[in-house]
């Protein structure tokens, strides 16, 4: 199977179906840039292409030479195991802000558990882009 680097593949013509291959191994949950990717000139079922896989994050390995699949691409995870985040309770105007840790690992938009520092609970949020979290309430 032939590849080219990326700078070239992206200065040809947009007309061309390419898909994006590895262009080194690539360990899992590294988040792909330009130096981990290399075009083909096929197009692999359920392949990725280089504009769709350049900021993702690698689910699995993935071997040098090897078409990346966008099932096996993520969005970049903002919060990771057992790191301190931030809380963020809201109810009307009210907000309240408290520390916790992270019992999972999430992306933006992905609900996470998370310990509440002060009441020692365990609380459902969904992770914002900043990487705090906005905890669910029941209204």
């Amino acid at each position: 199977m032939r590849w080219i680097p990326l700078a070239l593949a992206l200065a040809a013509s947009p007309a061309i179906a390419e898909t994006a291959i590895a262009a080194r191994t690539i360990p899992a949950r590294t988040i792909l840039s330009q130096a981990d990717l290399a075009a083909s000139p096929d197009e692999v079922p359920g392949g990725a292409s280089l504009e769709t896989a350049l900021g993702l994050e690698a689910r699995v390995t993935i071997f040098q030479g090897r078409p990346i699949l966008r099932a096996n691409l993520v969005p970049p995870a903002l919060v990771e195991r057992n790191q301190t985040v931030r809380l963020l309770y809201r109810r009307g105007g009210l907000t309240i802000v408290a520390d916790g840790r992270a019992l999972d690992r999430a992306a933006a938009g992905d609900s996470i558990r998370v310990l509440a520092s002060g009441t020692r609970t365990t609380v459902t949020g969904r992770v914002m882009g900043d990487g705090s979290i906005q905890v669910s309430t029941s209204e």
